[in-house]
């Protein structure tokens, strides 16, 4: 598929903190009602499509979910991202005057990172729609090694709350179980066996991927995205003759620092892929920019101390460590991991490097700003982000999905869509727009 739907989830992490000048306290259940009021018009259940044609909802464990609209574009879907974080920025401020009006006084903050205090995980999830031709036997054995290496230059970094302290570069890896998960238990896998298309079953499958990080950079993002897509395309191609099979993937995953030597590989494939396949300059810009990074990390990974999320994070925190004579396990420390991913621009210290001009960007303020409002043009999204803000202009009754829209009372019609890549419902447009 030289077009291709791609989609983000990311579960925030959420804390709410009692004011010092006293008031009621108030539980995380409680603080994330508050989060979803200004937008689920009187639902019991917080669930609701966005006018650019994301979904946001809460997920198991009081999590608070932002699945990006599909995008076919890489860029458009960082921006997709990042409106994620802007619209539930502003949600938790809103959310905050809400409660201070009710009597709670206290901060909400909103985290976007993979694991709590606990050590509990929860995860930043990718969807690939994929030719429905390809075994999943070839999908798993091909993309697992890719997998485990990835994290090289996708993972976010996590200090170790160990008595020895310590540094990892992913903070999913640790919590892998299996080199397979089924999509109906809690082990998580390397490869997850989930597959709703949201479009034609005989066409496509959806390549659900729960094995990354929530990334702060929009450069590790943008390549986290390309570089899969990439080898998404050169297996639907058939074109990886070679074994790259690890003995113990789950154990690799654990353990792999600076060993790229798999991702160097496949690497290699992929260039003498694009020797004979069309190319095209999106795709030619993520070749360039994935052989920058690996040969950066292969010599020096603290040269993409701009670009990677644990790199970034790393010298933030040694420079703090050594100005203070810390330990990496001390309270101090971890509270600036966190602080890390924040996503309140005056107290996330991501967004203080990005204000100080000290982090690679992908896209710009404005097209985030406008991504919060506007759903992709050339994807099924469009017509659902139209729809849903006519709805709340006109007071509609209706149901939104994925797939489909429905129109209730005095209604009754049902519009689905099965094809993601097709921008526009004519009927459904015709229909609803005469309303």
């Amino acid at each position: 598929m030289n077009r291709r739907i791609y989609g983000l989830e990311n579960e925030y992490g959420i804390i709410c903190t009692s004011d010092r000048r006293g008031g009621k306290a108030l539980s995380i259940q409680n603080a994330v009602m508050y989060l979803f009021r200004e937008i689920i018009s009187g639902r019991m259940y917080p669930d609701v499509f966005l006018e650019n044609g994301a979904r946001f909802y809460q997920d198991i464990g009081c999590h608070p979910e932002y699945a990006t609209p599909e995008c076919d574009d890489v860029s458009d879907l960082v921006s997709h991202d990042k409106a994620g974080e802007r619209i539930i920025e502003r949600l938790s401020v809103a959310a905050e005057r809400k409660m201070q009006a009710d009597g709670f006084l206290g901060r909400i903050s909103v985290f976007k990172n993979n694991t709590d205090t606990p050590g509990n995980t929860y995860g930043c999830h990718e969807n690939y729609l994929m030719d429905r031709r390809v075994s999943f036997r070839q999908l798993a054995s091909q993309l697992i090694p890719f997998f485990v290496t990835r994290q090289v230059f996708a993972g976010a970094g996590k200090v170790k709350s160990t008595n020895r302290g310590g540094y990892a570069i992913s903070q999913r890896a640790q919590h892998i179980r299996e080199e397979i998960s089924i999509a109906t238990t809690t082990a998580r896998g390397i490869i997850n066996t989930r597959d709703e298309p949201h479009a034609d079953r005989e066409k496509y499958r959806r390549l659900h991927v729960i094995v990354g990080d929530s990334n702060m950079s929009e450069f590790a993002t943008y390549l986290k995205i390309g570089t899969t897509a990439i080898i998404l395309r050169m297996i639907e191609d058939n074109f990886i003759k070679q074994r790259l099979a690890l003995r113990d993937s789950v154990r690799a995953i654990q353990q792999i620092s600076e060993d790229i030597t798999c991702t160097l590989g496949i690497l290699e494939c992929a260039k003498q892929y694009f020797e004979q396949a069309e190319s095209d300059p999106v795709t030619d810009q993520i070749m360039a920019r994935w052989e920058y990074v690996l040969t950066c990390l292969e010599t020096d990974p603290m040269q993409l101390d701009r670009e990677l999320d644990w790199v970034i994070k790393k010298k933030l925190i040694e420079t703090y460590v050594a100005s203070r004579q810390l330990k990496w396990n001390s309270a101090k420390v971890l509270m600036l991991d966190l602080q890390y991913h924040n996503i309140r621009p005056e107290l996330g210290l991501y967004y203080k490097l990005e204000k100080e001009g000290h982090v690679e960007r992908i896209v710009s303020d404005d097209a985030i700003e406008h991504a919060m409002h506007h759903p992709p043009e050339t994807t099924r999204a469009k017509f659902r982000g139209r729809f849903v803000k006519l709805a709340n202009e006109r007071k509609i009754l209706c149901g939104v999905n994925w797939s489909y829209i429905q129109l209730y009372e005095p209604y009754q019609k049902l519009f689905l869509s099965t094809d993601p890549l097709q921008a526009e419902y004519e009927e459904a447009s015709r229909m609803i727009y005469s309303i």
